[in-house]
Parts: C-alpha cells; structure tokens; sequence
C-alpha cells in the first residue's frame, strides 16, 4: 500500500506545478490535500463552452481538457468521446449516462463524482482518482482501471475484460493497479477481467460476477463474496483473511482455491 500512497503524493505534487497553484504539504495520502480550494472546487469552463468546443472539432480532432478545472459542472448524458480529461478536476461533476468510451482520464480527479451509468468502454483510468463517487452502473469493460476507488459505491457495475491489475514489469512508479478499499461492488461483473493484485480490502462483492477472473495474489482480507459467482475464477495466492467466502457461488469450479492466503482465517459461516 505505501508504494501506491508515495506515488499519490507524487502525481498531486506534479499536478499542483503543473497548475502553478501555491505549494503545499502533501502527504502520503489524500488527508494533506486541501479540496476545498478553487483548483478543486471551482470550474474554469462551463457545460456550454464544452458543447461549444466539441462543436467546432473537424475530423479526428480532440477537445483536449487536460489540466482544467471543470468541478461542480452537470454533464450529464454528454457525449465525451472526443475528449481528452488527462490530469482535469472533474470533482463533484455530474456524469450520469455521459458516454466517456475510449476517453483518457488518466490522473484525473473525480472525487465525489456522479457516474451512474456513465459508459467508459475502453477508457484509460491510470491514477485516476474516484473516492467516494457513484458509479452505479457504470461500464467499464475493456478499460483499464488502475484507479483508486476507495469508498465509492460500484454497483451493478461492469468491468468485463478490464484490466485492473498491477504492471508487474514496471514499478518504477509505484504498485498501481484497481483499489477498491471499502467499496461497495455488489452485483458488478467482472467476467474474464485481470484483476492480479487488485486492492478490494473491506469491499462488499456480494452477488458480483467473478466468472474467469484472475484475481492472482488479489488483497481480499474483510471483503465479503457472499454469493459470488466464481467459476472459472483464479484465486493463486489471493489473502482472504477474515473475507467472507462460505457462500460462494460455483465455488467447486474455481482455481487454485487450495493457494488462497490466509485461508484459515476466513469466515465461512
């Protein structure tokens, strides 16, 4: 966890030059960050700039939005393919059934967002920041989802052939991959989806969707997977300690469920 906290601290610090906004002390995780300020809280655009921006787009153009502050606005049910949100504020923004597919959010700042239903089809979520946001709903598939999750409510999500795991072959930049602590993920999907080494600790996956999953090494420890479906599903080296797995659904067709880590202290009542 704490190679993931340093690099946090690390991209803030780059975003915060980046807008030249006055230093500050950042800590190893988002309690020394002051969102209340206007980088966070105000918005430099509005909904009609947008639409205006996009308007004007010829051919394969991209209404690059990187860096900008965009918080509080509702753009709701946009179509924000041709968008590039790299490194924006995009906090307490209203999202719901926006279509954001292929959209590179990477390092973004989404926390408290509305993304109910919002379609990220094949987006890049590298760093990007959705703490205590609504995605209910949400799909996900095909994307890749080394985001912090922390808090916010997933449900009925799908992340279907999404990539959530850590790059193994690079941490120069610290053990990034989908972090899910404290998340509600119940009845998502997650079928067929690489989730090695994904952070779900103290997340509710009840009745989600685990079909073909590799979840290699994954931190399971108090997640509760009361009646997941877990066919197919690779759980090498995942830690369950004190995780709720006595009801599990297709748990007989699960892989290497003999390799779970700390299996003798999971509750299987």
């Amino acid at each position: 966890m704490v190679p993931m906290l340093k690099f946090i601290a690390a991209s803030y610090a780059a975003i915060l030059t980046m807008a030249s906004l006055p230093p500050a002390v950042v800590a190893q995780d988002m309690t020394g960050l002051d969102t209340s300020s206007p980088a966070f809280t105000k918005s430099e655009m509005t909904r009609a700039d947008i639409e205006s921006g996009l308007a004007k787009l010829r051919g394969a153009e991209v209404l690059d939005l990187s860096g900008k502050s965009l918080n509080g606005l509702d753009l709701s049910g946009m179509d924000l393919r041709r968008t590039k949100l790299q490194s924006a504020r995009i906090n307490n923004v209203n999202f719901k059934d926006a279509n954001l597919e292929g959209v590179v959010l990477d390092q973004a700042w989404a926390l408290k967002s509305n993304l109910t239903g919002a379609k990220l089809k094949g987006s890049s979520l590298f760093a990007t920041q959705f703490g205590g946001s609504k995605l209910d709903g949400a799909d996900f598939s095909n994307a890749h989802v080394a985001a912090d999750f922390s808090n916010a409510s997933v449900t009925g999500a799908k992340f279907d052939g999404a990539n959530l795991s850590a790059d193994e072959k690079n941490q120069s930049m610290g053990l990034m991959r989908g972090a899910f602590k404290s998340a509600n993920l119940d009845g998502s999907s997650f079928k067929g989806a690489n989730m090695a080494r994904v952070m779900m600790e103290y997340a509710s996956l009840r009745g989600a969707d685990l079909t073909n999953a590799n979840l290699r090494k994954a931190e399971l420890a108090a997640s509760d997977l009361t009646d997941a479906n877990v066919r197919g599903a690779n759980f090498d080296g995942a830690d369950v300690d004190s995780a709720r797995i006595g009801h599990l659904i297709n748990a007989n067709e699960a892989k290497n469920f003999d390799k779970l880590k700390n299996a003798d202290r999971s509750v299987r009542d």
